[in-house]
């Protein structure tokens, strides 16, 4: 058994490239100043203006041109069924019914204490006892293990899995479904998991396509994001 309590990670797997070796924002150029029929005012350094001119007009639609895949670790299945709910974008997640989960891993909250006995449970006999996070988690993998070892196969043993399992998952989304995505998950509202996890992703994307999403702020060390206009 193990408990987590520090955010998930990414990794950004791919940005898309064109096949003469376009960046992606020339691809949205490329394919912008199709609406306009002004390719022949495509130059050295032109895709950055023309990419930031359609972000502020907010005609992202032309921003759906490029597209980026990232992989999340460490993560709880809360999270990515956060993740699967955004409609445009394509998830692969590791499967808990052919993955065997034995050896639980759980996130908790950064700013919970898992050994803390803050539950009540009434025993069948009528006794009553105090568990804490750390034991309840404990003793799920107890029942797993022994759902198995009665030859119950993963995916009938895993409906005593908490939410919290640690998880894995692909996701792939083109620029503008990224920006949705940002807007929400990093919102202030947002769960502190998914939030934690894509202030990091924005802060790396802002490095490497800045031009696309250098209108989100990131408040200092805090785990919050908004569009700056």
């Amino acid at each position: 058994m193990e408990i987590l309590q520090t955010a998930g990670k990414h990794q950004i797997l791919a940005i898309m490239v064109g096949l003469d070796g376009e960046t992606p924002i020339e691809l949205i150029e490329l394919a912008g100043r199709t609406a306009y029929q002004s390719q022949d005012k495509i130059s050295e350094g032109s895709a950055k203006k023309f990419v930031a001119m359609l972000r502020d007009r907010g005609h992202e639609s032309v921003i759906e041109h490029s597209a980026m895949t990232v992989g999340f670790s460490d993560v709880s299945r809360g999270l990515t069924h956060e993740y699967v709910r955004h409609r445009l974008m394509s998830p692969t997640e590791e499967s808990t019914r052919y993955v065997d989960e034995s050896n639980l891993r759980v996130v908790c909250p950064p700013d919970k204490d898992p050994d803390d006995r803050i539950a009540r449970i009434v025993l069948p006999d009528g006794h009553e006892i105090n568990v804490s996070f750390a034991q309840w988690v404990g003793l799920n993998e107890q029942m797993y293990r022994s759902l198995r070892q009665a030859e119950w196969v993963p995916e009938d043993a895993r409906q005593i899995l908490p939410i919290g399992i640690v998880a894995q998952i692909v996701v792939t989304c083109n620029f503008r479904e990224w920006r949705h995505i940002f807007e929400l998950r990093c919102s202030k509202r947002a769960h502190w998991e998914i939030r934690s996890v894509m202030v990091s992703l924005l802060a790396d994307v802002q490095s490497r396509v800045p031009v696309v999403f250098d209108d989100f702020k990131i408040d200092g060390s805090v785990p919050y994001a908004a569009k700056t206009s």
